[in-house]
């Protein structure tokens, strides 16, 4: 019989096909041949095959029931059951997800806001979130949530928490921290040698107190949303160069490297480096760990030298500009030879510590001028932009008149470089007996006396004034104490060594020529470059504040200087500038004049 019945097909129709099914337990193989002719089909066969149907559409089932289960557990970006702060991003997109953990966070703003309570070594501080920084980065907390370790069963049956991604200023939250913090904080005492002549000084290494930026920033992020106490400690750090290591470097470098000279010896000849020199150029430098390391400085070391390297150097000489026949002229410098700085610190750094073979070999080579005649050629400096003369009495045989030359002379023919400033103390240095100045009269202390180098401020307010209707920047410059009718009011400039100086800065892009010249009556200063402005003027404000003289007597003798006294006002000067026809710059000077006493050099009378 055939299923449900029916008779045996003819045998036309009978199953010529193996069909390959699901085998079972003990069912035996699973191909399963077609019956023979005239074979009923409810034998074993037919219950096996019954099974087969069975767990073919049992497993479909599964299967589809697992398909089902694994597009719900995998929608969205975010695996299921994933929450932040409370707020649930599971099977969301990253989009959807960003705006639900906003909307969480709005929910939150007041509470996100309220002041930390930070105690920060023995003091407690309140610290506003938004003054550091503090925040919750959105997209990257998103990022996380999506990326979190979901295995296929717990995305079905599985929860997690995601923590957000703070952030924080780590340098605003360490500025209010060190606030607070005051000066409980210290900072570690570096360790130094340095020389009092030739014998070494130390200052040992002591650890510091402070906060570590990183470690507040890490302590602050974790317990801003938790509500727990934040408690900031301080962090002893201490100088990378021990007390023991310090103490060998004096034994074993400080020390010897100034007990006996050293020998430099080069092709032209040799150059004995003193003690003095060395403990000069022997630099012990700490680092911000306080690591110190020792090297020479040959800068320092050519100062300590001085002149004693001209006994194997030949210094450049550079470019110079003059003045000749109305136009400026040209005169080319020279290269030298000067010792090889590269190697010269290393090699004299490795002889130091040694009690015998002090010696190392310098290197002599060509040392161009710093300053070409093609470069000079090429700065522009063709016209005379500006120049003023001032006057004075006596002729050249007053000591004041002669300083007045002699500072002239120093200052004449020197070029400015664009941009760089010019210091006339710098250029000139001291001005004392031995640079040939002579004692003439000088302001101290309110009263004309005997110094020397009276007259050369004169000389500053002559190229200050030059300087001035060129256009240039000024720097520095300090009116006299007291008006002398021989100096424009305002417009006028003191010097002394070394507190008071004067100076101008090269405001152009052009090099610019000082030219100076005198006679015995006056002295002139011009400035030689490209000209710039169309003019430069003073407008005058008037004289206000007027205060007439007292009348002095001092005791007579050589110190004592009579004056007639003058009158002390105060009043403006406003440099005027124009170019193209336009006033492109309009400066203010003020001053403020003390009347010069009337000084008699006498008794009062009775």
């Amino acid at each position: 019989m055939t299923l449900y019945g029916e008779k045996s097909p003819p045998a036309d129709d009978r199953p010529t096909v193996q069909v390959t099914a699901v085998a079972w337990p003990d069912d035996g193989p699973a191909t399963v041949p077609a019956p023979a002719v005239g074979e009923p089909e409810d034998t074993p066969r037919r219950g096996r095959r019954m099974r087969i149907l069975l767990a073919a559409g049992v497993t479909g089932g599964v299967f589809a029931a697992v398909a089902g289960a694994g597009a719900w557990a995998y929608a969205g970006d975010v695996p299921r059951g994933t929450t932040v702060l409370g707020a649930e991003l599971g099977g969301r997109s990253r989009t959807d997800a960003d705006r639900a953990l906003r909307a969480e966070l709005d929910r939150r703003a007041a509470a996100l806001a309220a002041p930390l309570r930070v105690t920060v070594g023995q003091r407690t501080t309140d610290i506003n979130p938004a003054d550091v920084g503090l925040a919750i980065d959105v997209p990257a907390t998103v990022a996380a949530a999506a990326e979190a370790d979901a295995h296929p069963v717990s995305r079905l049956v599985g929860s997690r928490t995601v923590d957000p991604v703070v952030t924080v200023d780590v340098d605003r939250l360490d500025a209010a921290l060190g606030k607070a913090l005051g000066n409980e904080a210290r900072g570690m005492t570096m360790p130094a040698i340095t020389y009092q002549g030739t014998t070494p000084k130390v200052v040992q290494p002591k650890p510091g107190l402070a906060l570590d930026p990183q470690r507040s920033a890490d302590l602050v992020r974790a317990g801003w949303l938790t509500g727990d106490p934040i408690t900031v400690p301080l962090v002893e750090s201490h100088p990378a160069t021990t007390p023991e290591e310090l103490d060998k470097l004096v034994a074993e470098l400080a020390k010897p490297a100034v007990a006996a000279p050293v020998t430099l010896r080069t092709d032209k000849g040799s150059v004995k480096v003193p003690p003095a020199a060395i403990a000069k150029s022997l630099r012990f430098t700490a680092d911000k760990a306080g690591k110190l390391t020792p090297t020479v400085d040959v800068k320092r070391l050519r100062t300590a030298l001085g002149d004693d390297l001209n006994a194997i150097e030949v210094p450049p000489k550079d470019a110079t500009m003059s003045i000749s026949g109305g136009r400026p002229t040209v005169v080319d410098g020279r290269p030298g030879q000067q010792l090889d700085t590269a190697d010269l610190g290393r090699d004299l750094l490795a002889v130091l510590p040694k009690s015998e073979g002090r010696e190392v070999t310098g290197e002599l080579k060509p040392t161009p001028p710093a300053l070409t005649a093609e470069k000079l050629a090429g700065l522009g400096i063709k016209e005379r932009v500006s120049t003023f003369t001032t006057r004075f009495t006596g002729g050249m045989a007053s000591s004041r008149s002669q300083n007045i030359a002699t500072i002239a002379k120093e200052v004449d023919g020197t070029v400015v470089l664009p941009g760089k400033t010019f210091s006339l103390n710098g250029h000139t240095g001291e001005r004392g007996y031995a640079q040939g100045y002579r004692d003439a009269p000088v302001i101290l202390d309110g009263k004309l006396v005997p110094g020397v180098g009276g007259g050369t401020s004169q000389f500053t307010t002559t190229l200050f004034n030059a300087t001035y209707y060129a256009g240039l920047e000024d720097v520095e410059h300090k009116p006299h104490s007291y008006w002398f009718d021989r100096y424009p009011a305002v417009i006028e400039s003191t010097i002394f060594w070394p507190d008071l100086d004067f100076k101008f800065r090269n405001n152009t892009e052009y090099g610019l020529l000082i030219d100076t010249s005198f006679t015995s009556s006056s002295v002139t200063v011009s400035i030689w470059s490209t000209k710039i402005y169309d003019s430069v003027k003073t407008e005058y404000g008037p004289r206000r504040n007027i205060t007439t003289p007292k009348v002095i007597h001092l005791e007579p003798g050589p110190s004592c200087i009579p004056s007639n006294g003058i009158n002390g006002f105060a009043q403006d000067a406003f440099r005027v500038v124009k170019k193209g026809g336009v006033v492109v710059k309009r400066e203010k000077f003020s001053w403020r004049y003390d009347a010069e006493p009337r000084y008699v050099c006498g008794p009062k009378p009775s």
